[in-house]
Protein backbone atom coordinates (compact mmCIF):
# COMPACT_ATOMS: atom_id res chain seq x y z
CA UNK A 1 0.00 0.00 0.00
CA UNK A 2 0.85 3.80 -0.47
CA UNK A 3 2.14 5.44 2.85
CA UNK A 4 1.11 8.49 4.00
CA UNK A 5 2.05 10.72 7.03
CA UNK A 6 -0.61 12.58 9.30
CA UNK A 7 -0.05 16.30 9.74
CA UNK A 8 -1.25 19.11 12.02
CA UNK A 9 -4.80 19.16 11.07
CA UNK A 10 -4.97 15.88 9.67
CA UNK A 11 -3.31 16.83 6.76
CA UNK A 12 -1.63 14.32 5.06
CA UNK A 13 1.92 13.90 3.16
CA UNK A 14 2.73 11.03 0.93
CA UNK A 15 6.01 9.52 1.72
CA UNK A 16 5.12 7.06 -0.97
CA UNK A 17 2.86 6.83 -4.28
CA UNK A 18 2.96 10.01 -5.85
CA UNK A 19 2.78 8.83 -9.40
CA UNK A 20 -0.56 6.34 -8.30
CA UNK A 21 -2.57 8.69 -6.62
CA UNK A 22 -1.71 11.02 -9.66
CA UNK A 23 -2.94 8.50 -12.03
CA UNK A 24 -5.82 7.86 -10.15
CA UNK A 25 -6.55 11.89 -10.20
CA UNK A 26 -6.15 12.22 -13.39
CA UNK A 27 -8.01 9.81 -14.99
CA UNK A 28 -10.82 9.77 -16.76
CA UNK A 29 -13.15 7.98 -14.20
CA UNK A 30 -11.30 9.03 -11.19
CA UNK A 31 -10.54 12.59 -9.90
CA UNK A 32 -9.42 14.23 -6.47
CA UNK A 33 -11.97 13.09 -4.78
CA UNK A 34 -11.38 8.94 -5.55
CA UNK A 35 -11.12 7.17 -2.85
CA UNK A 36 -8.23 5.01 -1.69
CA UNK A 37 -6.75 2.97 0.90
CA UNK A 38 -3.21 4.38 2.05
CA UNK A 39 -0.94 2.92 4.86
CA UNK A 40 -0.11 5.47 7.95
CA UNK A 41 3.22 5.28 8.19
CA UNK A 42 3.46 8.13 11.41
CA UNK A 43 0.83 10.53 13.12
CA UNK A 44 2.64 13.57 13.81
CA UNK A 45 -0.87 15.61 14.06
CA UNK A 46 0.08 16.66 17.31
CA UNK A 47 3.43 18.47 16.31
CA UNK A 48 3.97 22.19 15.58
CA UNK A 49 4.60 22.95 12.16
CA UNK A 50 8.56 23.11 13.38
CA UNK A 51 8.16 20.01 15.37
CA UNK A 52 6.85 18.25 12.63
CA UNK A 53 9.45 18.81 9.91
CA UNK A 54 12.11 18.20 11.85
CA UNK A 55 10.34 14.77 12.65
CA UNK A 56 9.79 14.21 8.70
CA UNK A 57 13.21 15.12 7.62
CA UNK A 58 14.60 13.11 11.22
CA UNK A 59 12.24 9.52 9.91
CA UNK A 60 13.75 10.39 6.61
CA UNK A 61 9.85 11.20 4.98
CA UNK A 62 10.79 13.56 2.98
CA UNK A 63 12.95 14.13 -0.06
CA UNK A 64 14.34 17.62 -0.15
CA UNK A 65 16.21 17.96 -3.60
CA UNK A 66 15.78 19.06 -7.02
CA UNK A 67 16.65 16.87 -9.58
CA UNK A 68 19.73 18.75 -9.76
CA UNK A 69 20.46 18.04 -6.25
CA UNK A 70 20.20 21.52 -4.93
CA UNK A 71 17.94 21.82 -1.62
CA UNK A 72 14.33 22.99 -1.46
CA UNK A 73 13.06 23.99 1.36
CA UNK A 74 9.11 22.74 2.51
CA UNK A 75 7.79 25.66 1.89
CA UNK A 76 8.39 24.52 -1.72
CA UNK A 77 6.84 21.19 -1.71
CA UNK A 78 3.67 20.96 -4.01
CA UNK A 79 0.59 20.78 -1.74
CA UNK A 80 -1.33 17.94 -3.80
CA UNK A 81 -0.33 15.48 -6.32
CA UNK A 82 -0.75 15.83 -10.15
CA UNK A 83 1.18 15.84 -13.18
CA UNK A 84 1.87 19.82 -13.14
CA UNK A 85 3.49 19.57 -9.68
CA UNK A 86 6.14 17.32 -10.72
CA UNK A 87 9.63 17.60 -11.77
CA UNK A 88 11.08 15.91 -14.32
CA UNK A 89 14.30 13.62 -12.56
CA UNK A 90 15.54 11.65 -15.34
CA UNK A 91 17.76 9.44 -12.67
CA UNK A 92 15.14 8.46 -10.53
CA UNK A 93 12.94 7.95 -14.03
CA UNK A 94 15.80 5.64 -15.04
CA UNK A 95 15.92 3.57 -11.55
CA UNK A 96 11.88 3.15 -11.92
CA UNK A 97 12.47 0.77 -15.18
CA UNK A 98 15.06 -1.19 -13.04
CA UNK A 99 13.25 -2.19 -10.23
CA UNK A 100 13.42 -5.88 -9.53
CA UNK A 101 16.13 -5.91 -11.92
CA UNK A 102 19.05 -4.59 -10.14
CA UNK A 103 17.08 -3.67 -7.15
CA UNK A 104 14.27 -4.86 -5.45
CA UNK A 105 11.20 -2.37 -4.92
CA UNK A 106 9.83 -0.99 -1.35
CA UNK A 107 12.49 -0.73 1.22
CA UNK A 108 12.97 2.56 2.03
CA UNK A 109 10.48 6.13 1.14
CA UNK A 110 11.88 7.65 -1.51
CA UNK A 111 14.12 4.68 -2.98
CA UNK A 112 14.26 5.46 -6.43
CA UNK A 113 15.22 9.02 -5.55
CA UNK A 114 18.22 7.65 -3.49
CA UNK A 115 19.44 5.53 -6.75
CA UNK A 116 19.19 8.49 -8.59
CA UNK A 117 21.55 10.76 -6.66
CA UNK A 118 23.83 8.03 -6.61
CA UNK A 119 23.88 7.60 -10.57
CA UNK A 120 24.17 11.81 -10.40
CA UNK A 121 26.63 12.17 -8.02
CA UNK A 122 28.85 8.99 -8.52
CA UNK A 123 28.73 8.07 -11.79
CA UNK A 124 29.24 4.54 -12.00
CA UNK A 125 27.98 4.29 -15.64
CA UNK A 126 28.60 6.43 -18.26
CA UNK A 127 25.00 8.06 -20.02
CA UNK A 128 26.55 10.76 -21.90
CA UNK A 129 24.99 8.79 -25.17
CA UNK A 130 22.21 7.82 -23.24
CA UNK A 131 19.03 9.16 -25.46
CA UNK A 132 15.37 9.12 -23.29
CA UNK A 133 13.36 9.21 -26.28
CA UNK A 134 15.03 5.96 -28.13
CA UNK A 135 13.78 2.30 -26.73
CA UNK A 136 17.29 1.02 -27.63
CA UNK A 137 19.10 3.55 -25.60
CA UNK A 138 16.84 3.56 -22.65
CA UNK A 139 17.24 -0.19 -22.07
CA UNK A 140 20.86 -0.43 -22.50
CA UNK A 141 21.04 2.35 -20.12
CA UNK A 142 18.50 0.38 -17.81
CA UNK A 143 20.80 -2.66 -18.33
CA UNK A 144 24.19 -0.79 -17.16
CA UNK A 145 22.62 0.41 -14.08
CA UNK A 146 21.22 -2.66 -12.73
CA UNK A 147 24.89 -4.22 -12.97
CA UNK A 148 26.37 -1.34 -11.72
CA UNK A 149 24.17 -1.74 -8.74
CA UNK A 150 24.54 -5.36 -8.06
CA UNK A 151 28.29 -5.28 -8.17
CA UNK A 152 27.94 -2.99 -5.26
CA UNK A 153 28.77 -3.77 -1.96
CA UNK A 154 26.19 -4.47 0.06
CA UNK A 155 27.34 -2.29 3.25
CA UNK A 156 28.79 0.34 1.05
CA UNK A 157 26.97 3.61 1.31
CA UNK A 158 24.65 4.99 -1.73
CA UNK A 159 23.09 7.80 -0.75
CA UNK A 160 21.69 9.29 2.24
CA UNK A 161 23.41 7.26 4.66
CA UNK A 162 21.45 4.11 3.15
CA UNK A 163 24.17 1.24 2.00
CA UNK A 164 23.44 -0.89 -1.01
CA UNK A 165 21.12 -3.79 1.18
CA UNK A 166 19.26 -0.56 2.68
CA UNK A 167 17.92 0.43 -0.60
CA UNK A 168 16.86 -3.43 -1.63
CA UNK A 169 20.36 -3.86 -4.64
CA UNK A 170 20.09 -7.36 -5.57
CA UNK A 171 22.49 -9.81 -5.75
CA UNK A 172 22.88 -10.30 -9.21
CA UNK A 173 20.90 -9.16 -12.05
CA UNK A 174 17.36 -10.47 -12.28
CA UNK A 175 17.77 -11.84 -16.14
CA UNK A 176 14.30 -13.13 -16.23
CA UNK A 177 12.93 -9.12 -15.82
CA UNK A 178 15.08 -7.43 -17.95
CA UNK A 179 13.76 -9.98 -20.78
CA UNK A 180 10.31 -8.91 -20.09
CA UNK A 181 11.65 -5.23 -19.95
CA UNK A 182 13.08 -5.58 -23.50
CA UNK A 183 9.83 -6.49 -24.91
CA UNK A 184 8.91 -4.40 -28.06
CA UNK A 185 5.44 -2.75 -28.33
CA UNK A 186 4.35 -5.59 -31.39
CA UNK A 187 4.61 -8.08 -28.60
CA UNK A 188 1.87 -9.57 -27.05
CA UNK A 189 3.07 -8.35 -23.62
CA UNK A 190 5.33 -5.42 -24.66
CA UNK A 191 7.66 -3.95 -21.85
CA UNK A 192 7.44 -1.27 -19.83
CA UNK A 193 10.02 0.78 -22.04
CA UNK A 194 7.81 0.16 -25.25
CA UNK A 195 4.78 1.52 -23.64
CA UNK A 196 6.37 4.56 -21.91
CA UNK A 197 8.21 5.47 -25.49
CA UNK A 198 4.94 4.88 -27.24
CA UNK A 199 3.33 7.74 -24.87
CA UNK A 200 5.75 10.06 -25.34
CA UNK A 201 5.58 9.52 -29.04
CA UNK A 202 1.14 10.13 -28.07
CA UNK A 203 1.99 13.26 -26.50
CA UNK A 204 4.44 15.04 -29.04
CA UNK A 205 1.22 14.51 -31.84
Amino acid sequence: MKTVVIGAGGSLWLTDGHHTLTSFAEMPDGGMDAHVRLLVAGNLSRLTRQDFWTAMKANKWVWLEDPAGQPVGVNKLPNTVGLANFANDPGRSLLYFARDIGYSAGTVPFQEFYWGAWLRTTTPVDLSGWNPDDAASYLDAVTRTAYAQVALAKDGQVYGGFTAADLGALPAVNTKELAKLAKPLSDAKPGKIAYMEAYKALLAH
